[in-house]
């Protein structure tokens, strides 16, 4: 892989095999210019309609955000460990990361990036059908980690595609025999599904896997629209979590935009309210039912401490008619957040928000009382179940009690 770096980048939206031109990303004195093709403003696809309304003209945004990305295009941004990655991988070619440009890295994710958008020129390096084994994936990654490891980066940047977070994570293909396993950012071989496997990264414990995939049980079980889940076996550990992909459907692919691309929110500093997702939801899809599966991921990552839920880890999907609805929940597992704090606050609260600041959420998002009380009781019965799925999963006895103590008391 060669370093080309580049001033312009065409955009695409791809739903199914034909793309359409949607606009062009320029760079110009250490400042990203955006104008949208002409023909896609008269298709009337927003495909960013808070802070990137369909319009003529060129358009910049704020340097220090994104790094002047426009927050829809700044989604297909791998951070963490993709990020890391590249950086890596552009370093042993004698390119520094103060060196790549937000315009080079949309070339690196190219046709492989969440979602149905896709950039032109496209550096990626196309693998297709070829097995991968989990667990020398997971040995490669930690060897990244620790920085002993240069001849896998090449792989593990070619299986990274857009995917965000900290941890360690592949696009892989599973067969529907849920055993046989392909590299999976491009054109999967026919049975094969498009998922998402994540590793442990050096400050997890090896049941990390196991706490997330729990977590999911429960979340099912709270009412909440998930993808379907699978916990791999592995060597070292109680087992690899993986998710089928939400952005691919029946071998078409969905537009997909976080809150934080949408409303050009710095995950990173939390400022966000549920309040404000409810009422982003209720724009975008016009559909309480919409509105009530945001609250009731409220409820849920209130009461099973998952405090890691700042503006990117709740997502929203377009199909190719423009109807936009609320993504499967995804990235629920236990977590303390800033400062101890809920990344999104629940009516101004932020440490410990209650269950009755969480009553007035649903009453100001107008759902009827019964409905919030329902949610309520079928969240609590859900995360009742914790310890025995736990233990069935091979989580620690001591992440068993800590968590166990944690929801016990979000529930108080």
């Amino acid at each position: 892989m060669n370093f080309e770096s580049v001033t312009q980048i065409k955009v695409g939206l791809c739903f199914g095999e034909d793309t359409v031109p949607v606009a062009r990303l320029a760079k110009r004195d250490h400042k990203i210019y955006f104008e949208y093709d002409p023909s896609f403003i008269d298709q009337e696809l927003g495909i960013s309609p808070v802070k990137c309304p369909l319009r003529p003209g060129v358009q910049s945004f704020d340097p220090f955000l994104f790094e002047g990305l426009p927050g829809v295009f700044n989604d297909n941004l791998p951070d963490g460990w993709g990020r890391l990655l590249l950086d890596r991988k552009m370093q042993s070619l004698g390119v520094m990361p103060d060196q790549i440009s937000p315009l080079d890295r949309l070339a690196y994710v190219g046709h492989t990036g969440m979602g149905a958008l896709v950039y032109e020129p496209d550096h990626t390096e196309e693998i297709v059908g070829e097995s991968i084994n989990l667990d020398t994936l997971a040995t490669h990654a930690e060897q990244v980690l620790v920085g002993e490891a240069s001849d896998v980066l090449q792989e593990l940047l070619m299986l990274n595609g857009s995917s965000a977070g900290a941890r360690p994570k592949a696009m892989i293909g599973v067969h529907q025999n849920r055993q046989d396993i392909v590299h999976g950012t491009h054109q999967l071989p026919a049975d094969y599904q498009p998922w998402l496997v994540k590793f442990s990264n050096v400050n997890d414990g090896l049941d990390a896997g196991a706490i997330e995939y729990v977590y999911a049980l429960m979340a099912v079980d709270a009412g909440l629209e998930m993808e379907e889940t699978m916990l791999f076996p592995a060597q070292k550990g109680a087992g690899y979590f993986a998710t089928r992909r939400f952005d691919r459907r029946d071998g078409m692919r969905l537009h997909s935009h976080t809150a934080c691309g949408l409303l050009h929110s710095d995950f990173r500093t939390p400022s966000l309210d549920y309040e404000d997702l409810i009422a982003l939801t209720m724009i975008l899809t016009k559909d309480i039912r919409e509105a009530e599966k945001m609250y009731r991921l409220a409820v849920l990552n209130v009461l099973s401490h998952n405090r890691d839920d700042h503006a990117k880890n709740f997502s929203f999907l377009m199909d190719r008619t423009g109807e936009w609805k609320l993504s499967p929940a995804y990235d629920l597992t236990f977590s303390s957040g800033p400062r101890g704090e809920q990344s999104t606050m629940v009516m101004g609260q932020g440490k410990n928000p209650s269950i009755s600041d969480l009553v007035k959420l649903g009453l100001e998002a107008k759902l009827l009382k019964q409905t919030i009380n329902d949610i309520l009781e079928q969240t609590k019965a859900a995360l009742t179940k914790w310890r025995t799925l736990a233990k069935e999963h091979d989580v620690s006895q001591t992440n068993i009690d800590l968590i166990a103590g944690k929801i016990t008391a979000a529930d108080a």
